[in-house]
Protein backbone atom coordinates (compact mmCIF):
# COMPACT_ATOMS: atom_id res chain seq x y z
CA UNK A 1 0.00 0.00 0.00
CA UNK A 2 1.33 3.27 -0.99
CA UNK A 3 1.08 6.09 1.84
CA UNK A 4 0.60 9.67 0.84
CA UNK A 5 0.49 12.17 3.19
CA UNK A 6 1.02 15.60 0.99
CA UNK A 7 -1.48 15.96 -1.92
CA UNK A 8 -2.31 19.47 -3.92
CA UNK A 9 -6.17 20.02 -5.32
CA UNK A 10 -8.54 22.38 -6.45
CA UNK A 11 -12.13 22.90 -5.40
CA UNK A 12 -15.25 24.74 -7.18
CA UNK A 13 -18.70 24.95 -5.89
CA UNK A 14 -21.37 24.11 -8.40
CA UNK A 15 -22.56 27.30 -10.26
CA UNK A 16 -26.57 28.68 -9.91
CA UNK A 17 -28.63 28.00 -12.67
CA UNK A 18 -29.99 30.84 -14.74
CA UNK A 19 -33.19 32.72 -13.96
CA UNK A 20 -35.86 32.62 -16.49
CA UNK A 21 -37.29 35.45 -18.07
CA UNK A 22 -41.58 34.74 -18.70
CA UNK A 23 -44.76 36.02 -19.30
CA UNK A 24 -48.15 34.72 -18.27
CA UNK A 25 -50.58 34.47 -21.57
CA UNK A 26 -54.38 34.00 -20.65
CA UNK A 27 -57.10 34.15 -22.98
CA UNK A 28 -59.09 36.54 -20.79
CA UNK A 29 -56.17 38.11 -18.66
CA UNK A 30 -55.15 41.15 -21.35
CA UNK A 31 -51.58 41.98 -19.46
CA UNK A 32 -50.60 38.94 -17.80
CA UNK A 33 -47.31 39.37 -15.29
CA UNK A 34 -44.02 38.13 -15.46
CA UNK A 35 -43.89 34.05 -13.85
CA UNK A 36 -40.36 33.15 -14.76
CA UNK A 37 -38.86 31.19 -12.26
CA UNK A 38 -35.62 31.59 -10.28
CA UNK A 39 -32.07 29.09 -11.14
CA UNK A 40 -31.51 26.47 -8.63
CA UNK A 41 -28.60 26.82 -6.25
CA UNK A 42 -25.21 25.50 -7.05
CA UNK A 43 -23.75 22.73 -4.86
CA UNK A 44 -21.43 22.72 -2.04
CA UNK A 45 -18.19 21.25 -1.62
CA UNK A 46 -17.09 20.11 2.32
CA UNK A 47 -14.35 18.05 3.80
CA UNK A 48 -15.34 15.48 6.04
CA UNK A 49 -12.72 13.65 8.74
CA UNK A 50 -13.26 9.91 8.27
CA UNK A 51 -11.42 7.96 10.93
CA UNK A 52 -11.28 4.42 8.37
CA UNK A 53 -8.58 6.21 6.12
CA UNK A 54 -5.40 6.55 6.78
CA UNK A 55 -3.97 8.13 3.46
CA UNK A 56 -4.80 10.82 0.62
CA UNK A 57 -4.07 8.36 -2.13
CA UNK A 58 -7.64 8.93 -3.36
CA UNK A 59 -6.95 12.82 -3.77
CA UNK A 60 -3.81 12.27 -5.48
CA UNK A 61 -6.15 11.75 -9.05
CA UNK A 62 -8.18 13.39 -9.90
CA UNK A 63 -6.50 16.64 -8.79
CA UNK A 64 -9.95 19.17 -9.52
CA UNK A 65 -13.14 18.54 -7.86
CA UNK A 66 -16.30 20.27 -8.85
CA UNK A 67 -19.84 20.35 -6.91
CA UNK A 68 -22.91 20.14 -9.36
CA UNK A 69 -24.32 22.82 -10.26
CA UNK A 70 -27.73 24.17 -10.03
CA UNK A 71 -30.50 23.93 -12.56
CA UNK A 72 -31.74 26.56 -14.92
CA UNK A 73 -35.30 27.92 -14.12
CA UNK A 74 -38.21 27.60 -16.30
CA UNK A 75 -41.79 29.15 -16.65
CA UNK A 76 -44.72 29.04 -14.76
CA UNK A 77 -42.92 30.32 -11.48
CA UNK A 78 -40.96 26.83 -11.56
CA UNK A 79 -37.59 27.58 -9.83
CA UNK A 80 -34.26 24.71 -11.25
CA UNK A 81 -33.48 22.05 -8.96
CA UNK A 82 -30.19 22.76 -6.82
CA UNK A 83 -27.08 21.22 -7.18
CA UNK A 84 -26.09 18.13 -5.16
CA UNK A 85 -23.17 18.99 -2.87
CA UNK A 86 -19.87 16.97 -3.19
CA UNK A 87 -18.60 15.28 0.30
CA UNK A 88 -14.50 14.85 -0.02
CA UNK A 89 -13.22 12.09 2.73
CA UNK A 90 -10.11 12.66 4.39
CA UNK A 91 -8.57 11.36 7.28
CA UNK A 92 -8.68 12.68 10.32
CA UNK A 93 -5.91 14.89 11.09
CA UNK A 94 -5.77 16.37 8.22
CA UNK A 95 -4.40 19.74 7.13
CA UNK A 96 -6.37 22.15 5.00
CA UNK A 97 -4.16 25.01 3.81
CA UNK A 98 -4.54 27.96 0.87
CA UNK A 99 -1.77 27.20 -1.58
CA UNK A 100 -0.99 30.47 -2.38
CA UNK A 101 -0.09 31.81 1.38
CA UNK A 102 0.27 28.97 3.06
CA UNK A 103 -2.02 29.77 6.16
CA UNK A 104 -3.51 26.91 7.74
CA UNK A 105 -7.38 27.15 7.00
CA UNK A 106 -8.78 24.35 9.42
CA UNK A 107 -7.43 21.25 10.96
CA UNK A 108 -9.79 18.15 10.83
CA UNK A 109 -8.68 16.89 14.00
CA UNK A 110 -12.34 14.90 14.91
CA UNK A 111 -14.32 11.96 13.24
CA UNK A 112 -17.19 13.17 10.90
Amino acid sequence: MKFVDEVSIQVKAGDGGNGCVSFRRERFVPKGGPNGGDGGKGGDVFLLADAQLSTLLDLTYPQQFRAQRGTHGKGKDQAGKNGKDLIIRVPIGTLVRDAHTKEVLQALLFDG
